[in-house]
C-alpha cells in the first residue's frame, strides 16, 4: 500500500490504468482524490475504484495531495496548473504524465516548484506490466527517489532516461501496443474460426509475441535474418505499405510532440 494521499488532476484513461494497476497489485493508496470537469468521466471512475474521492470542478483538492499526479492534454495543462499551484506543498512531488512539456517549463508555470517527474506510461501498466519511462528534475531531492521508483515499480519497469528522449518513448511504447492490439484480437478471432478454443488462442498469441520480442533481441541475428526464419509470409506483400504507414505517420507525430 502507497502511505500517501495520492491526487489526480484529470480521470480519463491514464488515471484508470494507473489505479487499476494499484489495485491489481492490491497496493492501492490509502487516499486517492480525483478532479474533472466532465462527471461522467469521474463517476465511472468512482464506479471502477469506490475507494477514492472525486472532487468535480475542483483541482485544488488533488494538488493538495503528497503526490500530484497531471494527466490532463498539454494545451490545458498550463492553464490548470497555474489555477493551483499556490495549493501544492512544498513537500509534495508532482508527476507529470503529460508529453510535450517539459521540466523546465512546468517548473516555471508553478512559480519555481522543483520537485518534479515526468512519466510516460503505457497501458500494460494496468496488469503490472507496463514501461513507463521517467526523468527527474534536476533538483528532484535524493531523499524521495527511492520510495518515487517503489512506487512506480507497482505498475511494471520504470527506468530513468533523458527527458529528451521521452516524447520518442511515448511513440514506442505508450502508443505502441495500439499498432499491434488490432492485428492480435483479429488473429484471436481468426484462430477461434479455424476451431482453437479461447484458452487454446489466448496462450498460442501470447507466448508467439513474447517469443518473437525474444528473438528479435537474443538471437544475435540480424533483422533480415530473423525475417528469413518463417519461409511462408502471407503478408509479404503488403509489408512496404505498412512500413510506409510506421514511417509517415510515426515521423510526423514525433514531430508534433517536439514542436
Amino acid at each position: 500500500m502507497i502511505n500517501k494521499t495520492v491526487g489526480f488532476i484529470g480521470s480519463g484513461r491514464v488515471t484508470r490504468i494507473m489505479l487499476g494497476g494499484f489495485k491489481k497489485a492490491g497496493k492501492m493508496p490509502q487516499q486517492v482524490v480525483v478532479s474533472d470537469t466532465n462527471l461522467e468521466v469521474l463517476n465511472n471512475l468512482k464506479a471502477m475504484f469506490p475507494e477514492i474521492r472525486i472532487a468535480p470542478n475542483d483541482n485544488t483538492q488533488p494538488a493538495a495531495c503528497d503526490l500530484v499526479f497531471v494527466a490532463l492534454h498539454p494545451p490545458v495543462v498550463k492553464e490548470v496548473l497555474s489555477a493551483v499551484r499556490s495549493h501544492v506543498r512544498a513537500e509534495a512531488i508532482l508527476i507529470s504524465l503529460v508529453p510535450k512539456l517539459a521540466i523546465a517549463a512546468l517548473s516555471d508555470i508553478l512559480g519555481g516548484f522543483h520537485r518534479i517527474a515526468r512519466v510516460i506510461p503505457n497501458a500494460p501498466s494496468i496488469v503490472n506490466s507496463g514501461y513507463n519511462p521517467v526523468a527527474l528534475a534536476p533538483a528532484f531531492p535524493k531523499t524521495n527517489r527511492a520510495e518515487f521508483f517503489e512506487m512506480l515499480r507497482i505498475l511494471g519497469e520504470c527506468p530513468e532516461v533523458a527527458e529528451d528522449k521521452l516524447e520518442a518513448y511515448a511513440i514506442l511504447t505508450a502508443m505502441g501496443p495500439t499498432y499491434l492490439w488490432f492485428q492480435l484480437f483479429e488473429l484471436q478471432e481468426i484462430g477461434k474460426s479455424f476451431g482453437l478454443t479461447e484458452h487454446e488462442v489466448t496462450t498460442g498469441i501470447r507466448q508467439m509475441v513474447k517469443g518473437a520480442a525474444n528473438t528479435m533481441s537474443e538471437s544475435g541475428l540480424s533483422p533480415a535474418e530473423v525475417m528469413d526464419l518463417v519461409p511462408v509470409k502471407p503478408l509479404g506483400e503488403d509489408e512496404a505499405t505498412i512500413k510506409n504507414l510506421y514511417q509517415t505517420k510515426l515521423t510526423a507525430l514525433f514531430k508534433k510532440l517536439k514542436s
